[in-house]
């Protein structure tokens, strides 16, 4: 008996993801329903557990990648975990970060196809795991966008890296500085997608064509529904094709075209790593990560205009420069009017 095969999927007793396999098909589903299946660190360890068993049973031959719902595909990492436990812990950021890429190194080198089916909305992170599959079919009524510049962080897990080889260097700074959302047929045309498929009916049961993602909200709005069948079709299809193909020839073409791909991840992911960890300590993303958690908009202008005016934008209290002289305390922030240890007036900086 070989060392390395395949569990039934049962056997896992996952609780963020879903893991099933059936006609040679593993289908791996991000099943945080109440956070837009945004990740998880459980998330994450459940998904490389899920990746490695794939991986090894040679009853599989095509992966597929999703979320659960009809609402969101994955919106990136859980933004409430961050800003409570990294704001708070940096070096913890730096101890996740290594098994994010863990993950995304076993889902690129698993030696067999992997589809997105994405379903909804792809953020953020979730972008990063659609552009490591090697394929993807999307629903009419999803839309991709990155959210890191919005959020205090860099999208340095894949986007930056993969969006260039993927969409043009052009395409991918608009992407990555504007973080608007793409619909559906904008996904296509600039091949962040393989296939598009109808996804919304009418009340009369007809499916509709609907213009962009306005388009979209407002059939929503209006009584639409989602309706995901052709996806699952479209899916089913592309998993059947590659099935009937050789699959050492797919495994080292798959190893092959991942090429470009593994040069640009290996030059940067340890730097990413390290540069996001120390961010962490900064203004930046405990404003942007808290005012997404508290549901109101970043004070972008204000950071900015601190810094124009020759304050602190990384620090809210200014740099740690003064010294109780009463007590000694050191490191106080420059903009304390009294001592944090004792209540001494400190004066004017």
């Amino acid at each position: 008996m070989s060392a390395f095969q395949g569990m039934p999927a049962g056997e896992f007793h996952f609780t963020d993801i879903t893991y099933s396999k059936k006609d040679w098909v593993a289908t791996v589903t991000i099943n945080r329903l109440q956070a837009h299946n945004a990740y998880s660190t459980k998330a994450l360890v459940e998904m490389t557990r899920a990746f490695q068993d794939a991986s090894w049973d040679d009853g599989v031959a095509v992966v597929v990648l999703t979320g659960a719902g009809d609402q969101a595909f994955c919106t990136g990492g859980d933004v409430k975990e961050y800003a409570t436990e990294y704001t708070r812990r940096p070096r913890d950021y730096w101890k996740w970060m290594g098994l994010f890429t863990q993950c995304h190194d076993l889902l690129r080198n698993i030696g067999k196809p992997v589809i997105a089916r994405i379903n909804g909305i792809v953020a953020g992170g979730g972008n990063e795991f659609n552009l490591a599959c090697d394929l993807a079919v999307m629903a009419e009524h999803a839309y991709i966008r990155q959210v890191g510049t919005r959020v205090g962080s860099v999208a340095a897990g894949g986007a930056t890296q993969w969006l260039p080889i993927t969409v043009g260097d052009r395409r991918a700074r608009e992407i990555l500085f504007l973080c608007e959302e793409i619909d559906a047929a904008r996904c296509l045309d600039w091949g962040l997608v393989n296939r598009v498929v109808p996804s919304l009916r009418s009340r009369s049961g007809e499916f509709l064509r609907p213009a962009g993602v306005a388009g979209v909200k407002q059939a929503l709005k209006e009584g639409a529904v989602v309706d995901l069948g052709p996806l699952d079709a479209e899916v089913k299809d592309l998993c059947g094709k590659l099935v009937e193909k050789f699959s050492e020839c797919t495994r080292y073409t798959k190893q092959q075209v991942n090429f470009w791909k593994d040069l640009a991840w290996h030059q940067t992911i340890g730097h990413a790593r390290d540069w996001l960890s120390v961010h962490y300590t900064s203004w930046e993303p405990n404003e942007g990560m808290n005012a997404f958690v508290e549901k109101r908009p970043p004070d972008y202008v204000g950071l900015r205009r601190r810094a124009a005016e020759g304050g602190s934008s990384e620090f809210p209290w200014g740099p740690y420069m003064r010294k109780c002289p009463a007590c000694d305390a050191k490191l106080l922030p420059e903009g304390f009017a009294f001592c944090g240890a004792c209540g001494t007036p400190l004066g004017k900086a």
